[in-house]
């Protein structure tokens, strides 16, 4: 048994628009967040390619799959550590209150800037509170998402987020390529105990792995929707399952790709063969997926959500222990 997304038929379901100044070169990466009648979605947006410098847009949907669109971007580069652009945001809300996730650089793309991640929350999705820069540094962190609820131990209530810190490799870290690692802290901005979660183990993740979904609170699990990079530089979609008290208990991950880049839209674009999820949301039973296509377009893909569950508790998941 081989699980895979099935792309929605009308992809892609956000498109550049050629008549912005911020978003008329490329729209990505997008977040999303479920209040229980709105889809509310962030996505990154390109108006330029000399800099390249990124703004984040907002659009809304009441079913899923259509999308209306601010005008003006959102998020765009305010502070100082901003102003070289946002990027790649992820939505979470953690205790009733919505965060947002996005990776800040040190200087222009061109010039290959070090990068952090940092946080805001928001109440509408129009004003912002900044809480600055949540990850540490020259770690070159980025794909930050948070965990939706704190998790109780004892009397002792913990944040929990997972994140990729390119530099830690080496021996050091018991891993050659960078991994995803999970942190826990005392607030929903300082994160000192980290541990090293998943690292790269098949051939389409070879080069390295990132978070992409936050993680989804299910009877089963934690699910988390991931990203993996092979030698080719060809970025696919993989899952884990966690467990539910002790995130850091793998439960299930997938061996083989549950989506990769086929379709022209995923295959052609400003990054060639790119399927970046960073947002997902439950709808009637349904996991709804969407992803960044070629760094050019923002995409959605589905499968039933017992479906995935029940597939990462499967053999074919079964967890691998090193010896």
């Amino acid at each position: 048994m081989v699980l895979q997304l099935k792309r929605y038929e009308n992809n892609p379901i956000i498109i550049p628009d050629q008549t912005s100044w911020w978003e008329k070169n490329a729209v990505f990466n997008c977040a999303v967040l479920f209040d229980g009648k709105v889809i509310h979605m962030l996505y990154r947006a390109i108006g330029e390619y000399e800099n390249y410098v990124s703004r984040i847009g907002y659009a809304s949907s009441s079913d899923g799959f259509t999308f209306i669109k601010n005008k003006e971007p959102v998020l765009f580069p305010e502070l100082d550590y901003e102003r070289f652009g946002i990027e790649d945001p992820r939505l979470i809300s953690v205790d009733n209150k919505i965060y947002v996730t996005y990776v800040v650089l040190s200087d222009y793309v061109k010039n290959n800037p070090s990068v952090s991640t940092a946080l805001a929350t928001t109440e509408n999705f129009t004003y912002y509170e900044r809480l600055g820069v949540v990850t540490l540094l020259r770690s070159e962190d980025k794909d930050v998402v948070l965990f939706p609820r704190t998790i109780a131990d004892s009397k002792i209530q913990r944040f929990m987020l997972l994140h990729r810190p390119s530099a830690w490799v080496g021996p050091k870290y018991n891993t050659e390529k960078p991994s995803i690692w999970i942190a826990e802290g005392n607030s929903v901005t300082n994160y000192y105990n980290h541990s090293l979660l998943i690292k790269p183990e098949e051939t389409w993740e070879a080069l390295k792995i990132g978070a992409g979904v936050p993680p989804i609170k299910t009877q089963k699990g934690w699910l988390v929707i991931y990203h993996g990079v092979d030698e080719k530089h060809v970025y696919s979609a993989g899952a884990i399952l966690l467990d539910l008290e002790v995130p850091t208990k793998i439960l299930g991950r997938t061996r083989i790709p549950i989506l990769t880049p086929e379709k022209q839209y995923e295959v052609n674009g400003d990054v060639n063969n790119v399927v970046f999820p960073t947002g997902a949301c439950i709808l009637d039973n349904e996991l709804f997926v969407y992803y960044g296509a070629a760094d050019k377009v923002c995409c959605l893909a589905t499968v039933e959500l017992n479906e995935i569950l029940d597939y990462l508790l499967s053999d074919a998941c079964s967890v691998r222990i090193e010896k």
